[in-house]
């Protein structure tokens, strides 16, 4: 593979706005892999995970907040559903799709910054990464921030190359987006401030700093009103997830290794210890750009592993721009290396749509499908509907965020109100905070709770939960005891 200087010039950098070599492979790459996962997402087995199906009902009240996620996913997905419908496919559309265009705005990116096949390189490594494999079966935030970062981050190269001002209010409201698709895409500018303090080569101009802030102050300030608006909801939720700002601090050495040890299922086991090497190979200028991006964050997640608790997909953002500083490279470097790891994530890439085909076929120790929380939700909601017609209830009123995201989507077309069982204290989710039952619910009322019936509850009824993904627990319908409300 050849490869220009890497001396991080700011003519370098820019873009000539030409395609580039390898781009037609890209792109045919890209495209097949895209379309071979809504294939898989077609035929896939599995119900809508609790998030999953919380999502949906946010695109069916479009708003510029939520209670624990910034809205662009709700957006997306709403997008997405009036026009095919709320199937689970429709839900997990957009997954395949993002993906595929993040690739590509990466692989534009690497070739802005090392030319050659650096474009190709990047394209192919990152489309077939496990955790790109999982996100295009399964929508999440990580999912929908992923395109408009790596296209902030392309612009705000080319701003810091000498572009100009529109290439810096166009980085700035992509990654207003991007925070619009979760807050974690904040990295951004922590890690262009280190960078720019760091390299001469990658500071943009003081216009250029105030049109990129300007541009990305205007995306997201729709969604500040609404946080100062309702109690600083969403943001109070994203700063409950760093428990150690209120429990104190105190070392977890095994939740940070277990964190890293996590990392070899997000990015690969031949790519992660890479990418923690890479630092030390002395990384050229662009590369050093990249990796700052990288590394702010990996070192931010393990971190809060270290003093709390940290999940494997928090660190996702990390990922695109490490991609770029390690793939090319690899390439060039060590292209065995570079094929190996893409034997290996391929082989996953692979295996992760078949288990959604057959999510029965792996057990874990106890004799329980490994994808039992994908399993029998559906099912499982429209039992309990069933039950309720039966009864001839009015409405059901349910506790719990899971039998309440699966009861939403499956009784959407039903006449059956839905109430979330109102909260004592601040509401714990969405459909507390939107959907609290009223204190005299008119009509025939039913209650489904999980763990024990309520204490008041009438005609408890345990139902058959084997199969689902509350196969380890009890899920009782009930009459709803409240003032004014009928026993069934």
């Amino acid at each position: 593979m050849h490869r220009e200087n890497t001396g991080g010039s700011k003519r370098q950098v820019r873009s000539t706005g030409s395609p580039w070599p390898g781009l037609a492979a890209a792109v045919w790459f890209v495209a097949a892999i895209t379309a071979a996962r809504v294939v898989m997402l077609a035929l896939s087995q599995t119900d809508l995970w609790v998030d999953e199906a919380q999502y949906w009902l946010w695109g069916q009240h479009p708003a510029f907040g939520y209670s624990s996620k910034p809205p662009l996913i709700g957006w997306v997905i709403g997008a997405v559903t009036a026009v095919l419908g709320d199937s689970p496919f429709a839900i997990r559309l957009p997954g395949p799709f993002l993906h595929g265009a993040t690739a590509l705005l990466l692989g534009r990116l690497a070739q802005d910054l090392f030319r050659g096949r650096a474009g190709l390189w990047t394209t192919i490594g990152y489309v077939t990464l496990p955790m790109t494999a999982l996100g295009s079966l399964l929508i999440s935030t990580d999912t929908i921030l992923a395109p408009f970062l790596a296209a902030g981050l392309l612009w705000w190269m080319r701003a810091a190359a000498g572009a100009g001002a529109r290439a810096a209010a166009l980085s700035g409201a992509l990654v207003g987006l991007a925070v619009l698709g979760k807050y974690s895409a904040l990295f951004f500018w922590p890690g262009a401030l280190v960078l720019a303090l760091a390299s001469p080569a990658a500071r943009p101009t003081a216009r250029n700093w105030a049109v990129a802030l300007a541009a990305f102050a205007a995306v997201v300030a729709p969604n500040l009103a609404w946080n100062l608006s309702h109690d600083m909801a969403t943001l109070s939720h994203t700063l409950d997830n760093a428990g150690w700002l209120q429990s104190g601090i105190s070392l977890d050495w095994t939740g940070a290794l277990g964190f890293l040890a996590t990392q070899l299922a997000v990015m690969g086991p031949i790519l992660f210890p890479l990418l923690l090497l890479l630092p030390f190979r002395h990384p050229d200028p662009g590369q050093r750009a990249m990796l700052t991006f990288c590394m702010l964050v990996l070192a931010a997640i393990t971190g809060q592993a270290l003093l709390s608790v940290a999940y494997g997909n928090w660190a996702v953002t990390a990922y695109l721009s490490g991609s770029v500083a390690l793939l090319p490279w690899l390439a060039l470097r060590a292209p065995r290396l570079y094929w190996a790891s893409f034997a290996v994530n391929g082989t996953l890439c692979l295996a992760v749509p078949l288990l959604s085909l057959f999510p029965a076929a792996l057990s874990d120790a106890k004799g329980q499908p490994l994808l039992q929380r994908y399993l029998g939700r559906a099912a499982m909601a429209r039992a309990i509907l069933t039950r309720a017609h039966e009864a001839g209830a009015s409405a059901i009123v349910i506790d719990g965020r899971g039998l309440a995201a699966a009861l939403f989507h499956e009784g959407r077309n039903s006449n059956i109100r839905l109430y979330a069982l109102a909260p004592s204290g601040a509401p714990a989710s969405y459909y507390e905070l939107t959907f609290p039952a009223p204190e005299n619910p008119a009509g025939r009322v039913l209650a489904v709770t999980r763990g024990a019936p309520l204490p008041c509850a009438t005609d408890a009824r345990a139902l058959d939960v084997a199969g689902t993904a509350w196969a380890r627990t009890h899920v009782y319908l009930q009459g709803y005891c409240t003032a004014g409300a009928e026993d069934p």
